[in-house]
C-alpha cells in the first residue's frame, strides 16, 4: 500500500475510488466498507484510496477550545491503522493533517480542492453518518449533488451490525433504488452497531471479548521496542515468576488518551516463530517516578513469561512487535513501595497464567468435541 502525507506528491494516483473517514480501529464495519471499495475500484479500473486525518478532527477542536475532555479516546495508533488498511487490500492511503485551514473549508471547497483536484475521485463511498466541510454542514445529499456536478459517483453504506454474544457469519446486501445505498447487517439478535465509539466503550469497560467481536480480531497495539528505566530487571529477582526480574518490552502509545488502560493478559508476536504469553500494563504507570525516561507518556509495558534465549538481554530493542490484549485483569494501581509493586506484579503474572491455562483447557475441550 502506498502512503502519502497530503496529496501534493507525484506518486498519488491521478484517479481513484475513494472512501473518507478516521478509521480508528479499522473495525468490521470499516472492513466491510473497504471490501466494497476494493471491489468497485477493480470493476472501474481505478486504484482504491482511503482519505484519513491526523490528528483526529475532534482532537483539533478540543485543542482549539482548550477542552481536552472533548477529544475521543484513541483505539489505535496511526501505525496500526495503516497496517490494518494495508491488510484490507487498500492500494493507497492519504493522511491529511487536520488543521484550521482544512476545518474552515466549505463543503463545496472541500469537494473541489481535496476530492476532485487533489485526489481525482471518480467514485466516493461514505458511511451513513458522514458529514463534511466547515461546521459539518455537508451531508450525503449534498455530496451526491456535488458528485453529479463534478463528475464522480457517490454511494453510501449503512450500519454494520454484529449479533452478541454469538455473531452469524452471514450478511445480506441491499441496494436502495436511486440512492446507491448499501446496507450490510449481521443476522441474529440482539444486534450491536459496529462503530469506533462502540469499540471505545468496550475497551473502556475492559470487555476484550466484545472489542474483539467488533474488530474482527483481538485488540492489539504494535510498535518499536524502546528503552525504559530497566527497573523491572531489579524487581523480584528472587520471585519464582520473575526469574532474573520482571524484564519488560516497552512500546509507546503515541496518543495521550488510549481507549484501553490497565493490566492485561497478553500475547506477543514478533520475537520468534511462536507468540509469547505474558502480562502487560497499559497506561501511565502511577507507581513510577514521573521523571523516568518515558515519564509523561502512555506506555505499554509487557513482561513475557518465557523470554527467548536467542534474544539475549538486549535483543528486543528496536524490533517491531504486536501485543494482543486478550483479557483485562484490573485497572492500574499505585503501589506505595517497590516491594508492594513486586508483589503486585507477581500476583498479576499468576492471574494471567491462570487465564491462559483455562483458555488452553477450553481449547482442548473444544478440539475433543470437534473430533467427536
Amino acid at each position: 500500500m502506498k502512503i502519502f502525507r497530503g496529496f501534493h506528491h507525484p506518486g498519488v494516483a491521478s484517479a481513484c475510488a475513494l472512501t473518507i473517514g478516521n478509521f480508528d480501529g479499522v473495525h468490521r464495519g470499516h472492513q466491510a466498507m473497504l471490501a466494497l471499495l476494493n471491489n468497485e475500484a477493480a470493476h472501474r479500473g481505478l486504484e482504491s484510496c482511503v482519505l484519513t486525518f491526523e490528528p483526529h478532527p475532534r482532537d483539533h477542536f478540543a485543542a482549539v477550545q482548550r477542552k481536552p475532555e472533548l477529544a475521543p479516546a484513541r483505539v489505535g495508533t496511526l501505525r496500526d491503522k495503516l497496517t490494518e488498511l494495508a491488510r484490507c487490500g487498500v492500494q493507497q492511503t492519504v493522511v491529511l493533517p487536520f488543521d484550521a485551514r482544512l476545518a474552515s473549508l466549505s463543503p463545496e471547497a472541500f469537494v473541489d480542492q481535496v476530492l476532485v483536484r487533489g485526489l481525482g475521485a471518480r467514485y466516493v463511498l461514505v458511511g451513513d453518518d458522514f458529514r463534511f466541510g466547515a461546521r459539518r454542514a455537508g451531508d450525503y445529499a449534498l455530496l451526491d449533488a456535488l458528485g453529479r456536478e463534478q463528475g464522480f459517483d457517490v454511494a453510501r453504506m449503512n450500519s454494520y451490525e454484529v449479533s452478541l454474544p454469538h455473531a452469524s457469519p452471514s450478511a445480506a446486501l441491499q441496494t436502495a433504488e436511486g440512492a446507491a445505498s448499501l446496507s450490510v447487517r449481521q443476522v441474529g439478535s440482539p444486534g450491536l452497531r459496529v462503530s469506533s465509539s462502540a469499540v471505545r466503550q468496550a475497551l473502556a469497560a475492559g470487555d476484550m471479548d466484545t472489542a474483539a467481536r467488533l474488530l474482527g480480531r483481538p485488540y492489539a497495539i504494535s510498535g518499536h521496542v524502546v528503552h525504559g528505566r530497566k527497573l523491572g530487571r531489579a524487581l523480584g529477582a528472587s520471585t519464582p515468576d520473575a526469574g532474573d526480574g520482571f524484564r519488560t518490552l516497552n512500546l509507546r502509545f503515541a496518543h495521550w488518551k488510549p481507549a484501553a488502560s490497565g493490566i492485561f493478559a497478553v500475547r506477543v508476536h514478533g520475537l520468534g516463530a511462536a507468540p509469547l504469553e505474558g502480562v502487560a500494563n497499559l497506561g501511565v504507570r502511577p507507581s513510577l517516578d514521573p521523571d523516568d525516561v518515558n515519564g509523561g507518556r502512555v506506555l505499554l509495558e509487557t513482561h513475557c513469561f518465557d523470554w527467548p534465549a536467542s534474544l539475549g538481554p538486549e535483543g528486543a530493542y528496536g524490533k517491531i512487535v504486536r501485543v494482543e490484549l486478550l483479557h483485562k485483569l484490573h485497572d492500574e494501581r499505585k503501589y506505595e513501595s517497590l516491594d508492594a509493586l513486586t508483589e503486585g506484579i507477581a500476583r498479576d503474572c499468576a492471574d494471567a497464567r491462570t487465564y491462559f491455562a483455562s483458555t488452553h483447557a477450553e481449547t482442548r475441550r473444544q478440539t475433543t468435541r470437534d473430533r467427536i
